[in-house]
């Protein structure tokens, strides 16, 4: 098992659990419903793949480019559509309305996600 894909999923996973806790407590009484709809899919897709990560670490002991770039597409599309999406949900409680830019960011990062699955099936295909 690879140590840093563990210890990032791992940093991933208490993240999502943060988020939805705040998302369920804190930010249910100053969202609107399609906005906690918002931040709720970001918490989803985040746990998604941090589950895709732990899953990832059982093949990392083969040392190989497939399995290090899946863990990358998988981190940084976390990142890219889960944290717009955490950006997006709250850019009127921020006072931020400049944060509609970030919407074409979502999107990159669920093809990251696509990737990283494509990736995994190929790293599982050349499992031996």
């Amino acid at each position: 098992m690879n140590k840093k894909i563990i210890v990032t999923a791992s940093l991933f996973g208490m993240l999502a659990v943060m988020a939805g806790a705040f998302g369920a407590h804190a930010l249910k009484a100053v969202l609107s419903p399609q906005q906690l709809e918002v931040w709720h899919t970001a918490v989803q897709y985040q746990f998604y793949h941090v589950f895709a990560l732990l899953f990832l670490s059982t093949f990392s002991r083969f040392k190989s480019k497939i399995i290090n770039s899946t863990f990358y597409l998988f981190s940084f599309g976390i990142v890219f559509f889960s944290g717009s999406l955490y950006l997006l949900a709250c850019r009127d409680v921020l006072g931020w309305s400049w944060l509609s830019i970030m919407g074409p960011i979502t999107p990159i990062g669920g093809l990251l996600f696509m990737a990283g699955w494509v990736t995994l099936a190929v790293a599982g295909f050349r499992n031996k």
